[in-house]
């Protein structure tokens, strides 16, 4: 049956604009559909979202957002977004149409690609990787299926932001894998996110393929090979296609790092990587496996060809194989004097002719094999001037490759050499130099108002080492939790340097001194504090008022605290004077000088005490009041 003509949006004016023309593929989330645009006259390709993700808004939001995102991205080696849009329940994206075929189809049409070949196919791959990881997009489902190739040879990347859009949807169930589970990296299986580096594992797993003609990881079920990416490493592709050099093998072990942080940062840097590789692989045509590694190898290395024969070229134009011994005529020499003088003459003369040849040969093929090479000098560490004159010395020519970060080499001496140190190379052939930036920086994020164990965990997630650890008193966090860190959240650490931590250890003590002893019961026993009243019989302050305390205001406060207090007895009493009739200033002195405060109420003219309050006693520092002027 025809899918094409049973498809209800074939034959339809999408959105007044699209004229919807073929079903083109169909996946996993959407339709693939080559349409019409009526309105600039050109062919686009269009992405119809499945009914069930067209029906949720949170999925739809964030669908937007990324197209959003994606069509202000230009490269010739990202598809293009042309526009977005909903037409009832049919969610689409208008993208630029490629009439060719997919990764995977030249992928099951050639099996495997030599290395150059591989690595080819990689650089536009990696370039529109780049520019995505540039402008803070990545992609989360890089797999052949996602690279298109035009009719011209041209390599484009395809479906950028989708995944990251499928995952906040609630069709999506929570653990649920998002993208396809060969290609998974490890911290995508665990659901801790992703980022460019997560891209970088995927390309990886591309690369492997390429070269190699299978997957890295494969099992029964999806969940056993997501499994795999967690718990194994990605063997070397040289275990399975024998001869692949060493530095491409190291390609694809860093890439596919199970530790994000051991994978180049993103896209573009591994593309350098990749392309300084490209630049040293030997010859035009690239390295070459040995015989036993090729489909078919060996089957025209002995046709049609024997030692001592010569070709000929008959009356007719036919090509023959005559035998030929290469020193006289077919059938025997005619001065051969039938005594074996000739024949001696004849053994002696090939000997000799033989010597020779295996002199020749053994010194050829010592020098093709041995003697034009010679081992790649040890430059790291050194300064970038002082590896330059070491290479040149030895009489190599010099390249100076990007600087990468490296936590064991300080900035601004070598970190490696590609080849590496040690290994095979042509006398006189270039050595790339790569420069150390110093030790990965990495930004310090910000875990105020977690718990120690969970700010811990986010540190190591990132690359950082947690420090020491702080305890402070806060009036605002509770105890237990993070403050903050040291550097503060935002800024840049060193990946070598650890992250100390500042931990609340709950409210600190507050000062009870002045306050009333029955208000200060009433917090302790709210606080699980214990209080030691101790009375203070030698203080003026009223009775009640706590004195002093022990330990002092702002110490941290820990379980099960008991807080000694002193609290006043109240002031002592004291006797008051008769001072009626006496002068103002005589009563303010008597009375003074017994400790209490003294009031002066004038009723009259004169100067003379007429009456005061209280009268007898009162506790010292409390205030009589002295009435005057009658």
């Amino acid at each position: 049956m025809d899918t094409t003509l049973a498809d209800p949006l074939v034959g339809r004016l999408l959105d007044r604009r699209y004229q919807v023309e073929a079903l083109v593929a169909m996946g996993g989330m959407a339709t693939v559909y080559r349409a019409m645009d009526t309105r600039l006259d050109r062919r686009v390709a269009l992405k119809v979202m499945h009914a069930d993700l067209a029906r949720d808004e949170d999925f739809v939001n964030r669908f937007i957002g990324e197209a959003k995102s994606v069509a202000r991205l230009s490269h010739p080696n990202v598809v293009s977004v042309y526009d977005q849009g909903r037409d009832g329940p049919y969610l689409y994206l208008a993208m630029e149409y490629l009439p060719g075929r997919t990764l995977r189809d030249l992928l099951d049409e050639r099996g495997w690609f030599p290395p150059r070949e591989a690595l080819s196919i990689m650089v536009p791959l990696l370039s529109g990787l780049a520019a995505a990881h540039t402008a803070g997009i990545v992609h989360r489902d890089v797999k052949p299926e996602n690279v298109l190739i035009a009719p011209d040879g041209h390599l484009k990347v395809v479906d950028f932001g989708l995944a990251r859009a499928l995952s906040v949807s609630p069709q999506t169930r929570t653990g649920m894998i998002i993208g396809t589970v060969a290609y998974l990296a490890p911290e995508q299986v665990r659901g801790t996110g992703g980022d460019a580096r997560t891209d970088v594992y995927a390309a990886g797993i591309v690369l492997f393929e390429l070269l190699t003609g299978t997957k890295p990881h494969t099992g029964d079920s999806p969940l056993s090979v997501a499994y795999k990416h967690v718990n194994e490493a990605v063997p070397a592709p040289s275990q399975l296609v024998p001869g692949i050099p060493p530095e491409v093998d190291r390609l694809v072990a860093e890439a596919t790092s199970r530790d994000p942080l051991g994978r180049p940062a993103d896209a573009g840097q591994f593309l350098r990587q990749v392309n300084d590789v490209v630049h040293w692989l030997p010859g035009p045509g690239g390295w070459t496996a040995p015989a036993a590694a090729w489909p078919g190898a060996g089957s025209f290395a002995t046709a049609g060809y024997r030692a001592g024969s010569r070709t000929q070229v008959l009356d007719d134009g036919r090509t023959v194989i005559a035998a030929h011994d290469g020193l006289g005529g077919d059938n025997g020499a005619p001065d051969d004097d039938g005594t074996g003088g000739y024949r001696r003459k004849r053994w002696i003369g090939l000997f000799a002719a033989a010597v020779l040849v295996f002199a020749v040969a053994g010194g050829t093929g010592w020098w093709f094999t041995q003697g034009r090479y010679t081992s790649v000098p040890a430059v790291a560490g050194m300064t970038e001037s002082a590896a330059v004159n070491t290479l040149r010395a030895d009489g190599f020519t010099v390249r100076m490759g990007t600087a990468v970060p490296d936590n064991n080499v300080k900035a601004g001496t070598v970190a490696r050499t590609v080849p590496a140190a040690g290994g095979r190379i042509s006398k006189g052939a270039a050595i790339t130099l790569i420069p150390s930036a110093g030790p990965r920086m990495i930004k310090v994020p910000d875990v105020a108002g977690q718990h120690l164990s969970d700010a811990e965990r986010a540190l190591r997630n990132v690359g950082l080492t947690p420090g020491g650890v702080h305890k402070e008193p806060s009036s605002s966090v509770d105890d237990g939790i993070v403050i903050s860190t040291s550097p503060a959240a935002g800024l840049s650490q060193p990946q070598t340097t650890p992250v100390d931590i500042n931990v609340s250890e709950g409210p600190p003590l507050p000062n009870f001194v002045g306050q009333d002893q029955q208000s200060i019961r009433q917090w302790a026993a709210q606080n699980g504090i214990t209080l030691n009243v101790q009375q203070d019989s030698s203080s003026s302050q009223p009775q009640g008022i706590i004195t002093r305390q022990s330990p002092a205001a702002g110490t941290p406060i820990s379980d099960n605290e008991t807080v000694t207090i002193g609290a006043s007895s109240g002031p002592p009493v004291v006797g008051i004077p008769d001072v009626d009739g006496v002068g103002v200033g005589q009563a303010k002195q008597a009375l003074a000088k017994l400790g209490f405060n003294v009031k002066v109420d004038r009723l009259g003219p004169f100067n003379k005490v007429f009456d005061y309050s209280p009268t007898n006693q009162a506790p010292k520092g409390s205030t009589i009041t002295i009435y005057a002027g009658f």
